[in-house]
């Protein structure tokens, strides 16, 4: 096969990858069902939001270790198994929530990670010479990935379709996608003979003031963004949105995601890796706080809930593309998931607490003061660890 066609159909399949597991951040409109047909509280359906971003970040670390040595496609199709697993083992969990953190959390959790890696990474290493573009590209998959399932869900539901049986369907019919897609990846015959390069001293690593620059500041982006994610659909009800919109706003929250990777990535290359990181925190920041106000009508509410996403799409650009300009494409695969481990810690911690404040005070004033607060404090730190940095 020529080498011109070879990366667009590994670019497109990694796309397709990211596509099927991006379907993550659709996790709020399980969370009615969830709640009316197994009983779950808000904070534990959020705990299996939570639980799913952390371990997703945690087994990218160990994915891409094996990326380096065997190579994408392997490790990509693991992670088809793992999230397929996760999602059949959810079907049959009857809704206790051991099983389902067990399932969507633990096991369809390291299948993101697996897939998102070798996904991100695979393109780059075939477009060097583009590597803001073609991240943004990649990662836009991901964020729009929750489009096309918000709407799967929303038709099975409609049909009276039980939660759990949607879990059976998606384990499946997406588990089978990602298999196919993940046959397709490999890397450029000279990268393979750079295997071993990648890896990297981790004591001096943790030393370094530009890795804990990018883990915080990415960290603040992704707290805010994954506590109106996992919240959003209730969000939108608890301020008197419609179901209908409050469902739509998950979608177009997915388009604002997605469409933000490009943009940002874009306005990187214009304004510079630390003015950009510092801009989308504080834009982040600024929507966030906006929700006081128009919440409450269906226009401002997808209106706001369109920029929230820009904002939360920008941290998946911005901090993989310094990454690779920081320490080189070839590194990308083991450093830039030590950075996304603060995703993680978001993940964890973010929707977690959304859901808990509601429970206990009714309302999501709080938690919209403290992502907004947050995400200013991140851009505040990033532009003290690395004051007038030369921007890459």
């Amino acid at each position: 096969m020529p080498i011109k066609m070879k990366k667009y159909i590994i670019t497109i399949s990694s796309i397709i990858i990211m596509v099927c597991l991006g379907g993550v951040y659709a996790w709020s409109v399980f969370v009615p069902p969830l709640k009316a047909e197994h009983g779950l509280s808000t904070a534990e359906t959020q705990l299996l939001f939570g639980f799913t971003i952390a371990v997703f970040t945690i087994a990218m670390i160990f994915a891409g270790r094996l990326q380096e040595k065997r190579g994408p496609r392997l490790t990509a199709s693991i992670g088809a198994i793992f999230f397929s697993s996760g999602y059949l083992l959810a079907s049959i969990s009857k809704g206790q929530i051991v099983l389902l953190l067990l399932g969507i959390g633990i096991l369809s959790g390291a299948g993101i990670g697996f897939g998102y890696v070798c996904s991100l990474t695979t393109p780059i290493k075939w477009f060097p010479r583009y590597k803001g573009l073609i991240t943004g590209i990649s990662v836009a998959g991901f964020g729009g990935g929750a489009i096309l399932l918000s709407y799967i869900v929303k038709f099975l539901l409609a049909r009276e379709m039980p939660v759990l049986d949607i879990f059976r369907t998606i384990g499946i019919g997406y588990g089978m996608v990602v298999f196919l897609s993940a046959l397709a990846l490999s890397v450029p015959e000279d990268i393979k003979k750079e295997r071993g390069e990648g890896f990297f001293n981790a004591s001096e690593l943790v030393k370094d003031r530009k890795l804990w620059a990018l883990f915080f500041g990415m960290f603040a982006g992704t707290f805010a963004g994954l506590l109106v994610t996992g919240n959003l659909k209730p969000i939108g009800l608890s301020y008197g949105i419609s179901d209908k919109i409050a469902t739509a706003a998950i979608s177009l929250l997915a388009v604002g995601n997605a469409a933000g990777r490009i943009i940002w990535g874009r306005l990187s290359d214009m304004l510079g890796g630390r003015r950009s990181i510092i801009a989308a925190l504080l834009f982040l920041s600024v929507f966030t706080l906006t929700l006081f106000f128009g919440a409450r009508y269906d226009a401002g509410f997808l209106l706001i809930t369109f920029a929230i996403g820009l904002g939360f799409g920008a941290n998946f650009v911005l901090f993989a593309t310094e990454v690779s300009h920081i320490y080189g494409v070839h590194k990308v695969g083991t450093i830039y998931p030590f950075v996304f481990l603060s995703y993680g810690i978001a993940g964890i911690i973010g929707p977690i607490i959304g859901g808990w404040l509601f429970d206990i005070m009714q309302t999501y004033h709080a938690a919209i003061i403290i992502s907004a607060l947050i995400c200013t404090a991140g851009a505040a730190v990033y532009a003290f660890l690395i004051p007038g940095r030369r921007d890459s």
